[in-house]
């Protein structure tokens, strides 16, 4: 008795494909289609420029989502592409630095059209698309972890984050102070805003307290608090992309985006990643953005950050194993599709919608530069080194610490897309969050005293 071969059965209307490529122009037409600028095909992409400047020509540019993701999709990729071959900077995460500046610049040159940018940044405030980019990839990411890693690591992250932010503190004050800011300057409006965790969560409730604590209007302190923040996170991001250099110099330093030695996530080899079925996997979305949606309730009621409320609630799933492993899987495909194919249409959107130009280039003083490039530097430093003291990846470590110093949620994106570390997610809302509230609340504190 044979074993026969089993029969391959074709599905009906697709031709065999040697045949299919016999034409000449159906051949050029597929090797078109096949040429992609990120994920979006060429002729697609032609095709939608098209439809985009008539829109812009009749001036109803549409809001809704299905101008939005292609529209993103392709000026986020494009600008992602052109970072991935740029000499030297390529290795330091300039895809994801040019799919955040490089929009911004656009708008303030002028480039894209008042009713495109319009388009864009309404959708960008009224969709909230960042929060379930970050709710999936922060759910996604912890369910896919190793459980008794995951326990360790968040015990072990502190000390470098606290350790890093005391030693940015220290060092970016007398620096500012030396160069000839001032002390009260330097404290207040240049190292605090860049450790405060970005607009919304930092420099809004800063300039607030500020203003509350003086004469001065609290737009004049927001003013002068933006740049910091925004300086600081574009060095946090060139500083990750610098240790994923490192890591792949020196591997013995990293884990490629595990937190400790021994640690794994399911989509490592060492744990076999269950094959998660479509309805899974939009049950795990769903779980996700519920847990959203309880740590928004939460801040509404008690003014704690809603995405530590939805991290702490991921952690619970995983430790008290309330998921099943299908779910655990679904969850982490999920965090896999937002990692790859939303970052960089995220990003633009970011750079259209929340990246002021003129607010970034009004930081360009020596003094001041040096002063923010400086605390970034040592925060980030000291947490690789404190990291590597502990039983962490140093790399991975250093990344982290550098998030304390991001935009908020949109800058832990770029910082973690600039060195393909997105796994991170968690921990870096750890450093973001938690580690701005509190730089907030003390630099208010030493504010208000200095008033006195």
């Amino acid at each position: 008795m044979t074993n026969a071969m089993p029969q391959v059965l074709e599905p009906p209307g697709l031709p065999d494909e040697k045949a299919a490529r016999g034409g000449g122009l159906r051949e050029l037409w597929w090797r078109a289609m096949d040429w992609r600028i990120g994920i979006v095909p060429v002729p697609v992409g032609l095709m939608l420029l098209g439809c985009v400047a008539a829109f812009v020509a009749l001036g109803k540019v549409p809001t809704d989502i299905t101008m939005m993701i292609p529209v993103l999709a392709a000026g986020g990729f494009a600008c992602a592409e052109i970072g991935k071959r740029l000499p030297l900077l390529r290795r330091v995460g300039a895809a994801a630095i040019l799919a955040t500046f490089v929009p911004s610049l656009l708008v303030r040159l002028g480039v894209l059209p008042p009713s495109l940018t319009g388009a864009i940044t309404t959708f960008t405030d009224q969709s909230n698309f960042l929060y379930l980019f970050i709710g999936s990839i922060i759910v996604g990411s912890i369910l896919g972890m190793d459980r008794m890693m995951l326990i360790r690591g968040f015990l072990k992250i502190l000390a470098p984050i606290l350790t890093g932010s005391l030693a940015a503190v220290a060092v970016g004050t007398m620096t500012g102070t030396m160069l000839g800011l001032g002390l009260r300057h330097t404290m207040f409006m240049v190292v605090f805003p860049v450790l405060a965790g970005g607009v919304g969560e930092g420099a809004i409730p800063l300039s607030i307290g500020y203003s509350a604590f003086s004469s001065h209007p609290q737009g004049e302190y927001l003013a002068e608090i933006l740049p910091a923040v925004m300086f600081g996170s574009l060095t946090a991001i060139v500083l990750a992309g610098g240790l994923n250099l490192i890591g792949k110099r020196r591997p013995h330093l990293t884990g490629g985006g595990i937190l400790q030695p021994g640690a794994h996530d399911m989509g490592e080899a060492g744990k076999p990643l269950p094959v998660a079925d479509l309805q899974g996997i939009g049950g795990a979305l769903v779980l996700a953005m519920t847990l959203y949606l309880v740590g928004e309730l939460v801040q509404d009621v008690t003014r704690f950050p809603g995405p530590v409320t939805m991290l702490g609630l991921a952690v619970l799933i995983k430790l008290l194993r309330l998921a099943t492993p299908m779910m655990e899987a679904a969850a982490y495909r999920n965090y896999q599709f937002f990692a790859q194919i939303v970052t960089y249409p995220l990003l633009f959107a970011i750079g259209v919608a929340k990246t002021p130009w003129d607010k970034l280039v009004s930081a360009f003083n020596l003094p001041t530069i040096t002063t923010i490039v400086v605390t970034v530097v040592t925060l980030t430093a000291t947490g690789f080194f404190t990291g590597r003291m502990v039983g962490l990846f140093p790399v991975e470590a250093g990344i982290i610490t550098a998030c304390r110093a991001s935009q908020g949620g949109t800058g832990d994106v770029a910082i973690l897309s600039a060195c393909d570390r997105m796994v991170l997610m968690p921990f870096a809302q750890v450093a973001t969050r938690i580690g701005g509230a509190l730089t907030v609340t003390v630099a208010l504190g030493l504010f208000m005293w200095w008033q006195a």
